[in-house]
């Protein structure tokens, strides 16, 4: 473990001593430089907390890719998840928002701040609505397969299983959950988000087929690892991105300093992929066979939340604390099954 983590704490550790730097710089003073670190401290834990079943998701799919493209995952993905994500991503979303130039939308972030917030703030519900029709393909996905043979809530999981038979009826109910909802939601905000969460589909739609067509056999009949990889690094970045629009938004409320953010968040992205690397070396998700099921549950029930969250303010304790404690107990479920498989009779 300390083999896996080591670089992640050491780059953790530069990170956090730049956020002091950095709050000494604004506040000039050294309760300013604590003040930052501690923020800083905050966000990483609110982006591991939130991200966790993405580590767990990322390392069912990472083992069916070659040893590259794992190691490419965990050097060029983890740039994208930091640099790309928790600092251009938000940039692009105040650009969109409020039409204004990449220049401008930097400017404000610097020396406009509060403004800035405000402007991600009125981009929720689209960001929002796309991130969570995302999310609720990615878990229903799973769940309609009628090939998937583990099941840890049975009584449900086995009635989702049959209806994997029908082609593509993950995406016919995740359509018809999203119009359901959207009538529900005053104009023009419904509109806003039925959009939104189609824009998500059918980005989902297009990284599956993506991925289909970068893994269909050559001319000889043998599929090319190389490429089918690459079909599955794009689902994660995409994955990734999903998960991440709940925290960068949320990071905002905690503070408008958009380098902090960046900070803060990629620590807790750091260890996201560290838990990663651990549970393909030793190969977790065989060893507790109901992990892989909490982390899918964990994520419907986040996709559920994000959809809340539009018209409701939800803590970041409880997205971040319902998929933890789903997870805790599917682990602990795979104990116990693990022990009554090795010794029946006990």
């Amino acid at each position: 473990m300390l083999k896996v983590f080591r670089n992640t704490f050491v780059l953790s550790i530069a990170g956090l001593v730049l956020a002091a730097f950095l709050g000494y710089y604004d506040e000039s003073s050294l309760s300013g430089a604590l003040q930052f670190l501690f923020i800083a401290l905050i966000l990483a834990l609110l982006e591991t907390s939130i991200s966790f079943d993405n580590a767990i998701v990322n390392a069912s799919v990472l083992k069916e890719m070659t040893p590259l493209w794992q190691k490419r995952f965990l050097t060029w993905g983890i740039f994208v998840a930091v640099f790309g994500m928790r600092l251009i991503f938000p940039v692009v979303i105040v650009c969109v928002a409020a039409t204004i130039s990449p220049q401008d939308a930097i400017t404000l972030a610097f020396y406009h701040p509060s403004k800035y917030s405000e402007i991600m703030q009125i981009a929720h519900p689209q960001v929002s609505a796309f991130g969570g029709a995302f999310l609720a393909l990615v878990a229903l996905r799973y769940f309609f397969n009628a090939e998937k043979e583990v099941f840890w809530i049975g009584f449900i999981e086995k009635y989702l299983n049959k209806l994997g038979l029908v082609k593509s009826a993950e995406i016919g109910f995740c359509l018809l959950g999203v119009w359901i909802y959207s009538r529900a939601l005053p104009d023009p905000l419904n509109t806003t988000v039925l959009f939104a969460s189609v824009a998500g589909v059918i980005c989902f739609v297009f990284v599956q087929l993506l991925g289909e067509i970068l893994s269909m056999p050559q001319k000889d009949g043998i599929t090319n690892l190389h490429r089918k990889s690459l079909g599955l690094f794009l689902y994660l970045e995409v994955l990734d991105a999903s998960f991440s629009f709940d925290g960068v938004i949320a990071a905002f409320a905690i503070t408008y300093n958009p380098l902090l953010i960046a900070l803060g968040l990629g620590i807790g992205a750091l260890f996201v992929r560290s838990f990663t690397v651990y549970m393909v070396k030793h190969r977790s998700l065989d060893a507790y066979i109901f992990l892989e099921n909490g982390a899918f549950w964990a994520i419907g029930l986040l996709a559920v939340i994000m959809f809340v969250s539009i018209r409701t303010d939800v803590p970041e304790i409880v997205s971040g604390g319902i998929g933890l404690i789903i997870i805790a107990a599917s682990f602990f479920h795979s104990l116990i099954h693990n022990k009554y498989s090795s010794n029946p009779t006990s």
